[in-house]
């Protein structure tokens, strides 16, 4: 079988929901994404292909694993029902990077405000967060086999999950509200600058071509984030310029103005 197959095989057997398996576009997508994690492009992947548990995706990467298509460091996390693919060592290079240099900006979104705001407030937020997930991945990389499988429920019943997020997969910048007060957020009809980083992966039996981050930042805010996202930029191109499994990065900027944004 071909790399490609492989993967594909791996993904029908180990991650249906329901009756339904995925589509070989999706699976090639997952594997893609999941190899830009391995290589170090993106600490971490959020699972959304279809509603496979966290114990299901801890299995197919087991699976890629033992036929040798991935490296055995990647493990998974269930963070409160969200499963992540994480790799551990990307993921503490990108987070003592926030905690020392302020690599992320803040976002203030709640729902009683008038526009999106950055605020110091939340500079303590971010840090508290940022050193509370470090010392989940010190032992994190202690599990073997079935116990790569990690569950933080417990650990996580306060914080926010959006800002988390963003902080795991390795935006420059991240979202926060006050969630003890509303869910909601005062994004509806804000311009919103979305960037997007796509790649094609390239194996001994063909291409596929793959989304690697997509996140928005309110356009009233760009020359205050600017200094993140160049530096966002110029770290993703020099981890791409070190491996050769993906070709042709391109990044894109586009605006939209959405009449209500989910996080």
């Amino acid at each position: 079988m071909s790399t490609q197959d492989l993967f594909v095989a791996a993904a029908h057997t180990c991650l249906c929901a329901g009756k339904r398996p995925l589509s070989i576009p999706q699976s090639l997508d997952l594997a893609a994404q999941v190899s830009a994690v391995d290589l170090g492009l993106k600490p971490a992947l959020l699972y959304d292909s279809n509603g496979a548990c966290a114990e299901q995706v801890r299995q197919y990467l087991s699976s890629l694993q033992s036929l040798h298509l991935i490296s055995k460091s990647l493990l998974t996390l269930d963070l409160n029902g969200n499963s992540l693919v994480v790799s551990p060592t990307a993921v503490r290079i990108h987070l003592e990077q926030v905690l020392h240099s302020s690599t992320v900006a803040g976002i203030d979104i709640c729902h009683s405000l008038e526009r999106p705001i950055i605020t110091q407030q939340l500079r303590g937020e971010l840090k508290s967060m940022t050193q509370s997930l470090l010392l989940l991945l010190e032992e994190f990389q202690q599990l073997e086999g079935a116990e790569r499988l990690v569950n933080v429920a417990e650990k996580c019943k306060e914080w926010n999950l959006c800002t988390v997020f963003g902080l795991l997969l390795g935006y420059p910048v991240t979202y926060w509200f006050d969630q003890t007060k509303s869910f909601d957020n005062c994004l509806s009809m804000t311009p919103l600058m979305v960037t997007t980083a796509s790649a094609t992966w390239q194996t001994n039996s063909g291409s596929h071509s793959c989304c690697l981050y997509s996140f928005s930042i309110p356009a009233a805010l760009h020359r205050e984030t600017q200094s993140n996202l160049e530096t966002w930029e110029l770290q993703l191109r020099e981890r791409f310029g070190q491996q050769l499994s993906l070709k042709d990065l391109a990044i894109s900027q586009s605006t939209v103005t959405l009449p209500s944004v989910c996080l």
